[in-house]
């Protein structure tokens, strides 16, 4: 029996001392120790780089092993107009060579000339992140930082030749770049998000308690009442999306207040917002009460989680935004190992970022959402989606997911109406893979359908800082 427990024990602070030591099975390096392959690189350069087309595009797939024991799929793939020669890394969450696993090297050529168009590198394994390079004069090369379809970077110009770049190791180019590459936003730490996965699962465990009503909410006693008349609910009680965020709210705020928000201060007007023309609305078709109801709960959380300093607009509101261009996709050819690949059919369009009285386009969410987790983890966000349209005060608070159709012309005016509230969670899986949870309307839905629910829509979010407690 003693040697079994001493053999536990033994077991136990070895085991620990490999968590300590190295980094949990799945999750990626720190971009400075990915294994350098200019070596490689520079063996392949008269067969696959600078070869003509045709004898390029009939080499097979070859498979190197690097000194440091990395191991490589060197082939290539066609498109149409271009091939890319990839030397695909192996994934050791696959065991498969997918060319987005971290430190994955492309090059893209064109198929009648053979020219050199691009360069695309993987400093982690997420093929919505990368690093692109591409031509510019005998001496420089331009750079592109690209994370989920935004350009966080872009025509960044190096001083060094793009023909250089065959051959020479990654690492030394984003030394060159220095401050001008955002490495934090290749370098996550999935140990920075254990709180808000504890925070999803107490969620998670307690949405089978609840059901859908619309207007519905709890009241600071844990009544079901209906927002508008604060009127209690008799039959199938239940929450819409804004007495849904609100249950949210209670559960973060309760284990250290003891009690439950109370309704009539979430409807108030928080902040600037509108005009003098739709100040004439407010009474009949409430435009703002989604703006509203998600501001006064970020600044009653702030308030207990941090202190009334907090509790300000300024503070809590999100209105910063690391990119201006977004990338507009229809169609996508295979070129790149499964990765965002060579595009066909796409665009680049300018992204303002944060307007007053709107919020964020749609079109930018996922990657802001993926920065925010970056550089400010542990927090959730309250989302309020609006646009313009012509609606009833009652429509604004009928929760069904989707926009309500704009009224025809002469009925009512079109003015911007906060219709929908939701829940958005932007975080890293235990395994470094990025994900966003979205909760609304007393469910959990998927974000990958969420962000494309509302085109041409807009997205107001506020932060809240989550710890791991959660009872509502």
């Amino acid at each position: 029996m003693y040697h079994k427990l001493q053999f536990q024990r033994n077991l136990a602070v070895t085991l620990l001392l490999f968590a300590f030591l190295f980094p949990l099975y799945g999750r990626d390096l720190p971009t400075r120790k990915i294994e350098d392959d200019s070596s490689l690189r520079i063996s392949l350069r008269d067969d696959w780089f600078t070869a003509v087309p045709s004898f390029a595009l009939n080499q097979r797939p070859q498979v190197h092993i690097l000194s440091g024991g990395g191991s490589i799929q060197v082939r290539v793939e066609a498109a149409r107009d271009e091939f890319a020669v990839v030397l695909a890394r192996e994934s050791d969450r696959a065991g498969t060579y997918p060319g987005w696993a971290q430190g994955s090297w492309i090059l893209t050529r064109r198929r009648d000339t053979g020219e050199a168009s691009r360069i695309r590198v993987f400093p982690r394994s997420d093929p919505y992140t990368y690093v692109q390079f591409r031509p510019l004069s005998n001496d420089k090369c331009l750079m592109d930082v690209v994370l989920y379809e935004a350009y966080v970077v872009r025509s960044q110009p190096l001083p060094i030749p793009f023909e250089r770049l065959l051959s020479m190791p990654v690492e030394e180019i984003f030394s060159i770049a220095g401050n001008k590459f955002p490495r934090r936003y290749f370098e996550p730490d999935a140990d920075n998000y254990r709180d808000l996965r504890l925070f999803m699962g107490r969620v998670r465990e307690r949405l089978g308690e609840l059901e859908f009503q619309d207007d519905g909410a709890f009241d600071e006693n844990g009544n079901y009442v209906f927002i508008e008349t604060l009127g209690a609910q008799k039959e199938a009680p239940g929450l819409n999306c804004s007495g849904f965020a609100k249950w949210v709210v209670d559960g973060i705020l309760r284990p250290l207040t003891g009690k439950r928000l109370p309704v009539p201060p979430l409807k108030q007007p928080f902040g600037n917002r509108g005009s003098s023309f739709t100040e004439l609305w407010e009474e009949s078709r409430d435009p703002f009460f989604g703006l509203d109801w998600t501001r006064n709960l970020a600044s009653s959380a702030m308030t207990v989680l941090r202190s009334p300093a907090y509790a300000k607009l300024e503070e809590f509101e999100v209105r910063n935004w690391p990119f201006s261009q977004v990338i507009l996709r229809n169609n996508i050819s295979n070129a790149a190992g499964g990765s965002p690949g060579t595009p066909t059919g796409t665009s680049v369009r300018a992204y303002p970022g944060f307007l007053e009285d709107s919020g964020f386009g749609f079109e930018g969410l996922h990657p802001l959402l993926y920065t925010l987790a970056i550089d400010e983890p542990g927090r959730i966000y309250l989302a309020s989606i609006n646009t313009e349209m012509g609606v009833s005060t009652t429509m604004m608070k009928k929760d069904d997911n989707a926009a309500p159709a704009s009224v025809s012309a002469g009925n009512a005016p079109r003015i911007r109406q906060y219709f929908h509230i939701a829940v958005l969670v932007p975080y890293f899986r235990e395994d470094g893979n990025f994900d966003v949870a979205v909760f609304e309307s007393a469910e959990e839905t998927m974000f990958s359908s969420f962000k494309t629910r509302y085109p041409d829509h807009y997205i107001n979010l506020v932060r809240i800082p989550v710890e791991g407690q959660f009872d509502p």
